[in-house]
């Protein structure tokens, strides 16, 4: 069985995908100017946080000037803001901010991930390239063997969980739990700024999420 050590190294060198990777990289070249002093990380991204985790955190993919500028998921942009907040306050996170890569940040009893590892064009990744990258998603869950609860932010991260436990997707929703035989599915709207700044997705909602997730997955 590879360690989380080998397998991020095999993610972090991924060209399976040409249109992703081409996109990355001119991302990381062709920086936008509030970010133009900084070198961007720009290869795919792995997961991180607590190997011994019983939460998996599920997104959609790594932002362009998010994460695929910093090496980190969720780090560096506004949806990270959300989820370093909330997860501080609900005990998994050091932390309540995630700005950089070594900015101490560090998670217990959770680990994040996502179902695509390189940030798509308008965050929309095709059919054909989420079932490539669907492979990391596997191996990252033979490795994280104390996981009991999955919580999908947004309805791709949902659909990725339920292939991969091989379970029937039931409808999406915000803050609802499915229970299965090995594993406790929980969804949630994705903290974008689409969903934030619309007032789809309050603040109130997003931090509901996060006890249900933290009683869930210390039982």
């Amino acid at each position: 069985m590879p360690s989380i050590v080998s397998l991020n190294k095999k993610i972090a060198s991924c060209k399976k995908c040409p249109r992703l990777a081409t996109y990355i990289r001119d991302v990381a070249k062709n920086k936008v100017r509030r970010f133009k002093d900084e070198k961007y990380y720009g290869k795919p991204l792995s997961g991180f946080g607590d190997v011994n985790a019983k939460l998996l955190i599920v997104g959609l993919a790594p932002a362009a000037h998010g994460g695929n500028r910093t090496g980190r998921m969720f780090t560096g942009d506004s949806s990270g803001d959300w989820l370093a907040k909330v997860m501080h306050k609900h005990g998994f996170a050091s932390i309540p901010t995630s700005q950089t890569k070594d900015d101490g940040l560090r998670l217990k009893n959770a680990y994040i991930t996502a179902a695509v590892r390189c940030a798509p064009p308008q965050n929309k990744p095709t059919r054909e390239e989420m079932e490539t990258c669907f492979g990391y998603l596997e191996q990252e869950k033979t490795i994280l063997k104390n996981v009991t609860t999955v919580l999908c932010l947004g309805k791709i991260a949902y659909d990725a969980a339920c292939k991969l436990y091989k379970v029937k997707p039931e409808k999406f929703g915000h803050n609802k739990l499915f229970r299965y035989d090995d594993i406790q599915i929980l969804t949630s709207y994705h903290p974008s700024k689409q969903n934030t700044q619309t007032g789809r997705l309050t603040w109130k909602d997003w931090s509901a999420v996060f006890a249900k997730a933290k009683k869930l997955s210390n039982t």
